[in-house]
């Protein structure tokens, strides 16, 4: 399988002797122990915990890291991150006019101009990502973004700006402590204590699951999902007749004890977790409820 151009993406170069203090100190994951080749998702969180960015974070080989991110708010992510840097020996620099980002998967190989590949250890058969001259990229025959994005919708995988909103979302809503995307043993980061107490009194409710429609196209996103004349959640990106669902898992677990189905513009669906959460459905609260 070819590999895909993710023109919608942006490259951040983050260098200098405190650098690895300085991420430690703000986001979600941990760098510490990332090994070169391997990516990493971590966001920059609101002191209330809301996610405000996102991206993979690798080693680049010259040192420091690179940020594989949405490229629409990366001039953003680039003034919160300056705005946190005070007085930290880091260089931040927008390297999106010259570097460009693709994924593969399926054994593709690297596309002509990759500069840096890596694995996206978000989940399993996701794949991996390149970083390369974007010139080289655009012009190197890969496949439109639309088939990466059916491959992620189908493992269950959220992208920011088309499944949940920047400065609305938690971590786990998004099932980014499910993705490796959020440590609870590092120390403090922007937003920790919010996001540490949902974790350990288990009150993560709302969570991205796979929704099917057994009768076509998936409905656009943005489309309410309703039981019983409730509102459960909402749609977001689709391909196919499959869906990325944000719902409250508390009221899915309700409506089915109850014998009402999901519907979405008044189409029936099935909800599904993606096959790497660690916890089940629909019993999620339970195991969701911190070990003693």
């Amino acid at each position: 399988m070819p590999s895909a151009f993710l023109a919608d993406r942006g490259v951040i170069r983050i260098s200098g002797t405190d650098v690895l203090d300085f991420l430690q100190n703000i986001l979600t994951c941990r760098l510490d122990d990332l090994q070169p080749g391997a990516g990493r998702l971590g966001a920059l969180l609101s002191p209330q915990g809301k996610i405000l960015f996102d991206g993979l974070f690798v080693p680049a080989p010259e040192g420091g890291f690179l940020v594989d991110t949405a490229q629409a708010f990366l001039p953003d992510f680039l003034k919160r991150l300056t705005f946190y840097k005070l007085r930290s020996k880091v260089t931040l620099e927008d390297l999106s006019a010259t570097l460009a980002v693709a994924a593969g998967w399926d054994d593709a190989q690297e596309p002509k101009g990759t500069l840096l590949a890596y694995d996206d250890t978000r989940a399993p058969g996701l794949g991996r990502r390149f970083i390369g001259e974007r010139a080289a990229f655009a012009t190197a025959g890969l496949l439109d973004a639309a088939a990466y994005h059916a491959h992620r919708i189908a493992l269950g995988v959220p992208e920011g700006g088309k499944d949940f909103s920047y400065g609305d979302a938690f971590p786990h809503e998004t099932m980014m402590d499910q993705m490796g995307g959020v440590v609870f043993d590092k120390g403090c980061y922007i937003g920790q204590e919010v996001v540490s107490r949902m974790h350990h009194r288990g009150t993560a409710r709302t969570r991205i699951v796979v929704a099917s429609f057994a009768d076509g196209e998936a409905p656009a996103a943005g489309t309410a999902v309703e039981a019983g004349g409730k509102l459960v959640g909402q749609l977001g990106s689709h391909a196919g007749p499959t869906a990325l669902a944000m719902l409250r898992l508390d009221r899915v677990v309700d409506a089915q004890a109850a014998g009402l189905p999901l519907l979405a513009d008044g189409r029936p669906l099935t909800a599904a977790l993606p096959g790497y959460a660690s916890f089940s459905f629909p019993a999620t609260v339970a195991t969701e409820s911190p070990t003693p």
